[in-house]
């Protein structure tokens, strides 16, 4: 199958239709109430409140709604959002680099991005807030403007699905867009991270360099941490001789695939993904892990319930966290 079609059979298993209206249900009823609770003023209108100013994104934003004073403050345009009392939105940072387009089962690590993307937005849009995203490709951070309403929902996810995602040199890391996520987005709200979180070279794999923005984050919002895998990166078969190419840089190797280096990769493998649940657990984000060879659907809604309970611990202990 050649990228186009890969790239149209990823929009068909996401495109609006009644498959996708059955999910939206069933991941609404399984998961209403974890993310997000319900809320007032949910348009704005007569008694609006200014948001902070940001950088003005050219194509993006309303130039009616630039704020000249911190224009001619700052030399560089500025837009000012309006926000309505108690309006929320939802920010996720979406992994698009060349490791998330790996899959060994019946979707890729980037197809199961999307479905975690979708589930926060299904519940997201049903409130009426609106859901906003960062992707973070080999040729740069794309910011795409938070939006209400189930077509931009579809318009998002469509975008994920279809990004080309090709090697570049020096590309940004994930370090680099969280930093980024938290300085660009500062108004309290829901932060969902999407990532299978591989190192880089030259990453200190007990403490990664990513952790320190994400604490950053979680001072200040609600952070969901989606680690995605695919289980060919716990484990890998037992087939001898082959060619593994690096997809972050394109290097490809001869590796032969005996015991011994079947039971290093295994150790190796293990231990980084209890270095990522340590690192996740002192930066304060909520970990949910998703496999692609897994019902997904199921173990998001079995992360919800471990949630729900741990929120009734929490109230019926008080001073304790959970």
């Amino acid at each position: 199958m050649t990228t186009g079609d890969d790239e149209r059979e990823r929009a068909r298993r996401l495109a609006p239709g009644p498959g996708l209206r059955r999910l939206h249900l069933a991941v609404t009823r399984r998961l209403d109430g974890l993310l997000n609770g319900e809320h007032l003023g949910l348009l704005p209108g007569p008694g609006t409140e200014l948001a902070e100013a940001r950088l003005y994104q050219a194509g993006e934003d309303d130039v009616r709604h630039m704020d000249w004073a911190v224009t001619a403050r700052t030399t560089n345009p500025h837009v000012r959002d309006l926000v309505a009392d108690h309006e929320l939105e939802a920010w996720a940072l979406v992994d698009l680099t060349p490791s998330m387009d790996f899959g060994t089962a019946h979707l890729t690590k980037r197809d199961l991005a999307a479905a975690a993307l979708a589930a926060v937005g299904f519940l997201t849009v049903r409130l009426g807030d609106r859901v906003g995203a960062y992707l973070h490709t080999p040729a740069g951070l794309r910011r795409l403007p938070a939006r209400t309403g189930r077509p931009a929902l579809y318009a998002l996810l469509h975008t994920v699905l279809t990004t080309p995602i090709r090697p570049a040199p020096d590309a940004a890391t994930l370090t680099a867009a969280l930093t980024a996520l938290a300085s660009g987005q500062t108004r309290r709200g829901l932060r969902v991270v999407i990532s299978d979180f591989l190192p880089q070279p030259g990453d200190d794999p007990e403490h990664p360099p990513w952790e320190r923005p994400l604490r950053r984050l979680t001072a200040r919002h609600q952070v969901l941490a989606v680690e995605i895998i695919d289980p060919r990166e716990l484990d890998l078969p037992d087939i001898g001789l082959l060619d593994m190419t690096d997809p972050e840089t394109g290097a490809t190797h001869e590796i032969v695939l005996d015991r011994r280096t079947r039971q290093r990769y295994a150790r190796a493998a293990a231990a980084h993904r209890a270095a990522t649940r340590a690192a996740l657990r002192r930066a304060g984000a909520h970990h949910l892990v998703l496999r692609t060879d897994r019902d997904w659907i199921a173990d998001i809604a079995r992360f919800a319930l471990r949630q729900r309970r741990a929120a009734g611990r929490a109230i019926a202990a008080p001073g304790v966290r959970a």
